[in-house]
Formats: structure tokens, C-alpha cells, sequence
């Protein structure tokens, strides 16, 4: 459950699409966060609050999310909280805004949102990544999925990934769902190595596939109206709709499974089973 904080001080800008700021909060932490005037939409602050609940809900490493006021006298006093659009800086809306635990404060040296490939293969938690997917299929995710990286401790020579970003969720402002392959998925194939079959998913994909109503009214319910433009019956529509994709993530991941990408070459069944083990057939996919 998110509680409400107030932002105290302007830390620095942050790159991206979003153009989010980094801000010190009145409970001391520091937040990534994400204003309702952002060039990109104003419910990726919705999609960014649904998404992380329901990937915590799931057991995925991600940072926490909370509704961060921020005043109109920070803003006023504050020269760097502005959005670049069109051509012109206009000052951050003040406000409800959407805030994201910032994690480099818990790491030892700097926090990469790239490692080359033979450091991405030893990441301590490289098998998130399948898991990820689980959430990323059944959102509709539109990115492709960022991950950020650091070291838990002063001694560790091996990277632990974080999740982030999930603004573009449900198509971003679109609140649709036009699936595709390689929609959702991490730049780089070693990450998914590991899959040899459907228990690289778990637990993930079975508390997805079992998640009730309630469990996705849970995640929604902290979402301020005015991030959806209180537009309430899209907000029930969407939640209902992530109720009946729930069979669907096994047929979506197993779509990518077939992709010419070939993301999981050491996953050598025969039949690609794509609905649930505890169903009375499995679906065979095609190359």
C-alpha cells in the first residue's frame, strides 16, 4: 500500500522520455519521479503505479511506488523543475505526482542501466528476467524492458537488477493491448539463457495466472483520479481486461518462444505448451 509524502528538496533532472526529476521526500528517501504534465502521457503515472504493484505482487525486484506531493512553492523556487515541450520549458505541475524508490542510495558504487554482456550473464538475480516477461506479456507492455544494475554490497563484484520503468504498460496513454512478439522484451538474449522450460517463470506465472480481482483492484486501488483524468470506467475496463488476459501470458510468451529471434535456445520440447500444465491438453505452436 503507497503512503502519502511530500517532496522537500530538488536533487537534479533525470534523462528520459519522461523527463522525471529526482527529489528528497519528508520520510528522508529519495524518489524518481514522474509529473502529470510529462511529454509522454499523463496516465503513465497510472500505468507506472498499476504495473510495479502487480510486478511486487508477483515477487519481481522493483522499487517501491508512492504518490509524492509536490508544492507549487517548490516548484516556483526551484529553476530546474521544468518539462521541455515544444521548444519551450514550462514548470512541473504541481501536486499529486508519481514517485519510484530511488535504489542508487542502497548501492555500492554506481547504479549502470547497461552492462556488456559478459557482466549481464553474471547478474546474481539474471533469472528475473524470464520472470519479468510474466509482467510484461500480460501488461501489453509497448517498451522494451529496462532493468538498472548495482552491487547490494561494498564487497560483491556481481550486479543485482532492478526493474523499472513500466510507463508504457497497457500501450501507454492507449489502455489497449496490441500484442506482438518482441514487444516487452529485454535488448539482449543472454539474460534468458537460462529458460529450459515453464518453471523459469515460476512463481511468477502461476500467482499471475491465479491472480484474483481483487489481487488487481488491490494494485489500482491507490491510483489518484486525476492520473487517468478520473475517467473511472476506462480504469474498470482496464482492470477487467488484465482479469481475462490471465490465460493468455503462457500463449505470449510462447509467441516470443517461436520468434526468429530464438531468445530461449535452450528450451528443447517438443510441443510448446501454451495453457496451463493443469489443463486437459497442452496447445502445440507452430514454428
Amino acid at each position: 500500500m503507497t503512503t502519502r509524502i511530500s517532496a522537500v528538496q530538488h536533487v537534479r533532472p533525470l534523462r528520459g522520455g519522461a523527463q522525471s526529476h529526482l527529489l528528497r521526500a519528508s520520510d528522508g528517501d529519495c524518489y524518481v519521479t514522474k509529473f502529470q504534465n510529462n511529454p509522454q502521457h499523463i496516465r503513465v503515472l497510472a500505468n507506472e503505479m498499476l504495473a510495479t504493484n502487480l510486478g511486487l505482487a508477483l515477487g519481481l525486484p522493483m522499487p517501491r511506488v508512492e504518490v509524492i506531493d509536490v508544492s507549487g512553492w517548490l516548484i516556483e523556487h526551484t529553476e530546474d523543475l521544468r518539462i521541455e515541450l515544444g521548444g519551450s520549458r514550462i514548470p512541473c505541475r504541481s501536486g499529486k505526482q508519481l514517485g519510484s524508490l530511488y535504489v542508487d542510495s542502497e548501492s555500492w558504487g554506481m547504479t549502470l542501466d547497461y552492462l556488456p554482456q559478459e557482466l549481464l550473464q553474471k547478474v546474481v538475480n539474471v533469472g528475473d528476467f524470464a520472470r519479468v516477461l510474466v509482467l510484461d506479456k500480460w501488461t501489453g507492455n509497448a517498451d522494451g524492458r529496462q532493468a538498472i544494475f548495482r552491487r547490494k554490497t561494498q564487497r560483491s563484484q556481481r550486479h543485482h537488477a532492478t526493474f523499472i520503468d513500466q510507463g508504457y504498460c497497457f500501450n501507454a496513454g492507449e489502455w489497449t493491448f496490441p500484442d506482438s512478439p518482441l514487444r516487452g522484451v529485454y535488448a539482449n538474449n543472454c539474460v534468458y539463457q537460462g529458460v529450459t522450460g515453464w518453471e523459469a517463470f515460476e512463481p511468477a506465472l502461476t500467482r499471475a495466472e491465479e491472480a484474483g480481482l481483487d489481487t488487481i483492484w488491490r494494485c489500482a486501488a491507490e491510483i489518484p483520479e486525476e492520473w487517468y483524468e478520473g475517467d473511472r470506467d476506462g480504469l474498470h475496463r482496464l482492470v477487467e481486461a488484465l482479469y481475462g488476459r490471465r490465460p493468455t501470458i503462457r500463449q505470449l510468451i510462447a509467441k516470443f518462444h517461436a520468434s526468429t529471434r530464438d531468445p530461449f535456445p535452450n528450451w528443447r520440447d517438443a510441443g510448446r505448451c501454451a495453457v496451463r500444465p493443469s489443463s486437459m491438453a497442452c496447445q502445440e505452436l507452430s514454428e
